[in-house]
């Protein structure tokens, strides 16, 4: 008993601790001197850097940094900071970001920070053609697939449900019988007529827990995945899909618009649609559609496709303006032609514009509301691009900025999205 005791007391004690570490003591920061972290275009952009160790700064601190326009830093010196802190520059002539990127030595480890401002991003505008038959061949795709029966099947997860939530997972035929797309749709338990909420995922392959706290507050929401396989198993099946079968399935089928990997998962979103309209008790009222990076994208594709569609909410949405790239201005995730600037990808370029954010977004009406958020360190997803689609959106629109995030969200920007679905749909 004393030895198992003693036992208990040291996995307790190691946890305690390892749950107590936090950040770091070195932190390095790169800051602007416009608080807004935006300029008019011919202005001149300053970066007060700073190194420091317990709050202080550190003298004789080495540092390499990298400026100039996102993606094509045209910059890249090395100095020493001989008081912890150091004045960089910087201007643009034409719209966009700048962004500066900087790597402190500190006891032989790396620290890094990063800033971007935006140049009169008010005035971005996209690089990439709508091709002259966009409509039509969505428009064609969705009614070939609506020939095929939904066929759905749902099961129910009671170790998920709660007193206020039934939760599920069900799937549905997509484009063809046996191409079934999977979700976790959770229901209020009391009955009536509901708004419904779609949410669509970001990039990669993983199982879904469903959105139960947004269905607690008296919404219908169905989570899904695009991969055609069940969204309820253990992580280490995903993995291994991820990293065999499905590795760089953005990549798929880029010669020919009908053989990309996103045109099952585009016609995927809409059929959600329509088995949320058939299947479950939506008021046939307010309807929705939210996601992040991959799932900003398909956010936006789902809004523009279907006028079912009366709210949505793209964060740091990916695969938008992929042709940018193609005049030295950074692009969408997934970065197409920004290695070689697409030589000899002719037939890529013209397939990318079917499945651009840009174009979706140039689909959006008055009738539909949109809220945007991103952050202007975004490594993955160019502000650039996100600050043109933005700005291509003619309906009502809202933008929300982070500048300090990358990739990622903070609470705060959670928080706002969370209250924003919830207004939309009268729960607020």
């Amino acid at each position: 008993m004393n030895r198992l005791l003693t036992f208990l007391f040291v996995v307790v004690t190691s946890l305690q601790m390892s749950a107590q570490i936090r950040g770091n003591n070195i932190v390095v920061t790169v800051e602007p001197d416009h608080k807004d972290w935006n300029y008019k275009t011919g202005e001149k952009a300053l970066f007060v850097v700073e190194v420091r160790k317990s709050g202080t700064l550190i003298d004789g601190v080495s540092i390499d940094y990298a400026a100039g326009p996102e993606m094509y830093q045209d910059i890249k010196k090395s100095l020493v900071l001989k008081n912890g802190t150091h004045i960089l520059s910087g201007t643009m002539k034409q719209p966009g970001f700048y962004r500066v990127d900087v790597t402190a030595h500190v006891d032989g480890k790396d620290y890094k920070q990063a800033c971007g401002v935006a140049f009169s991003p008010e005035k971005l505008q996209p690089s990439t053609i709508m091709p002259a038959d966009f409509s039509d061949f969505w428009t064609k795709a969705i009614a070939e697939a609506r020939k095929v029966d939904l066929n759905p099947t749902k099961r129910l997860l009671p170790e998920r449900c709660t007193k206020d939530v039934n939760v599920y997972e069900v799937s549905f035929n997509n484009i063809k019988n046996g191409w079934r797309t999977y979700g976790i749709l959770s229901v209020p338990v009391k009955e009536g007529k509901y708004p419904a909420l779609l949410r669509v995922p970001g990039a990669g392959v993983r199982p879904y827990g469903g959105d139960i706290w947004t269905a607690s507050q008296g919404a219908i929401t169905l989570e899904i995945g695009i991969h055609g396989i069940s969204v309820t198993m253990e992580q280490k099946v995903y993995d291994d899909v991820f990293n065999g079968a499905l590795m760089n399935y953005w990549n798929w089928g880029m010669d020919k618009r009908e053989d990309s990997y996103y045109y099952r998962v585009v016609v995927g979103c809409i059929r959600a649609l329509d088995y949320i309209e058939q299947y479950t008790p939506w008021n046939g009222k307010e309807l929705g559609v939210t996601g992040s990076s991959q799932g900003g994208f398909l956010s936006i594709a789902t809004a523009g496709l279907d006028k079912r569609i009366t709210y949505y909410a793209p964060v740091h949405a990916a695969l938008c303006d992929h042709t940018n790239s193609l005049k030295g201005v950074a692009c969408g995730w997934p970065h197409y032609f920004y290695w070689n600037k697409g030589k000899g990808q002719e037939k890529q370029i013209e397939t990318s514009r079917y499945y651009d954010g840009i174009n979706f977004a140039r689909l959006i009406t008055d009738s539909q509301a949109g809220w945007f958020s991103f952050g202007y360190n975004d490594d993955v997803v160019p502000p650039t691009t996100a600050y043109e689609t933005y700005n291509i959106v003619k309906g009502p629109k809202e933008l929300s900025l982070y500048q300090q995030t990358w990739h990622f969200w903070y609470q705060e920007q959670w928080d706002e999205w969370e209250n924003w679905l919830l207004k939309q749909m009268k729960l607020r």
